[in-house]
């Protein structure tokens, strides 16, 4: 979702399937190339938006099951986002053949002339909250105007200033604060609202103990706006390749294969909640990660019930909207930040996505006999102190 801490830490949680691994890494042209042929990229590598947790659990999954195995890949690399990784940058880069981003993080980027393709829409809704204690005036957006209203910031903030555009408020009016990745600035009074994701935050004020009453915090103590119920919503983790690469017909090829291994590992989380979650708890802590961050066993297992939601919502696996497309880039648009400063200032090129490589793994998995479609039945998890 975020950005994490050093690329060192990064480099050292790579999960590989097998041997060597190369981003960027197409296997040596054979000579059958100019006929048309090529010869298949068997290694490939993917950046992640942040460290291991079950909000890349199809990923892991994939990685786990041998689902990568089975459409081609002799070796996978799985990388942690750092605080000095920029997914998008690192695609651009040439440093991994795919990454995970949202949607308007990249359309900034694409704005410097970068050219990216969002080829999989993973996350269908937008699962950004603002919390506040219960009373404390913060119940919709209409409220954050003189507020101080916390963010993680890195582009996070797009759909706090989306939504408030929406409804025709003074952006310049709030006061930003970078918040850390805990819910530590609104526990301590130093946001009016904090900034939440559905699948992590959230669930970390329910694990924390509330002083007055000796027991965890309810969700009743809060106020929450979830802007999937406004219209700042905007489209959140997606699956990017680089636009021209996908030229090269061994690219393409491998970004089918790719996605086919994905859309598995995501329906496989999707039936199995429990057993993905503790997939990526071990990623977790496999990356020596148990310290960095709330990863115990029953954080993730809320997360990982709670990214479903987010990615099962009745269609096809990845496949991109067009009016949800068009939502957030008219959000991104309108909006202006706490400086009065715009956040995009032109549409993006018509290469920024395409279904074209999603619906042909899905077509493939289908003739397969793998149902690529449906909606996720919510399990109930049971938050405890610290997410353990």
């Amino acid at each position: 979702m975020r950005h994490s801490i050093r690329r060192g830490l990064a480099a050292a949680a790579v999960i590989a399937v097998a041997g060597m691994t190369l981003a960027g890494c197409a296997a040596p042209a054979s000579d059958d190339t100019a006929s048309g042929e090529f010869e298949p990229i068997t290694d490939i590598s993917l950046q992640l938006q942040w460290l291991p947790q079950s909000q890349f659990a199809g990923y892991y999954v994939a990685l786990e099951k041998g689902y990568f195995k089975e459409e081609g890949f002799d070796s996978v690399d799985i990388i942690p986002s750092g605080g000095d990784i920029v997914p998008q940058d690192a695609l651009a880069a040439g440093e991994v053949d795919f990454a995970v981003a949202w949607v308007p993080k990249v359309l900034g980027t694409l704005e410097t002339g970068v050219e990216l393709t969002n080829i999989a829409q993973v996350f269908q809704k937008s699962g950004t909250l603002q919390v506040s204690f219960a009373g404390d005036g913060v119940s919709e957006v209409a409220d954050f105007e003189g507020k101080r209203i916390g963010s993680w910031g890195f582009g996070n903030e797009w759909e706090i200033f989306a939504a408030m555009a929406a409804e025709g408020l003074d952006s310049t009016s709030v006061s930003i604060t970078t918040q850390d990745f805990s819910m530590n600035a609104l526990l301590n009074g130093d946001v009016d609202a904090a900034q939440a994701m559905t699948y992590n935050e959230w669930a970390q004020v329910l694990e924390v103990v509330n002083s007055e009453t000796g027991e965890l915090y309810q969700p009743e103590d809060f106020d929450v706006v979830s802007y999937e119920d406004t219209d700042g919503a905007m489209l959140q983790d997606a699956i990017w390749a680089d636009t021209a690469k996908l030229e090269d017909p061994a690219y393409a090829d491998a970004t089918v294969r790719f996605l086919k291994a994905v859309t598995k590992g995501w329906i496989f989380a999707r039936d199995n909640p429990e057993e993905a979650a503790t997939i990526t708890y071990n990623a977790a802590i496999a990356a020596g990660e148990g310290g960095a961050f709330p990863v115990g066993p029953t954080h993730q297992l809320w997360q990982m019930n709670e990214v479903n939601k987010l990615i099962w919502t009745g269609g096809d696996f990845g496949v991109i909207d067009q009016a949800a497309w068009d939502k957030t880039v008219a959000g991104a648009l309108s909006a202006k930040n706490q400086d009065g400063l715009e956040l995009i200032t032109a549409e993006p090129a018509a290469s920024a996505f395409s279904n074209e490589f999603i619906e042909k793994a899905l077509a493939e998995l289908a003739e397969e006999g793998v149902v690529v479609s449906g909606e996720y039945t919510p399990i109930e998890v049971t938050l405890t102190e610290g997410g353990q």
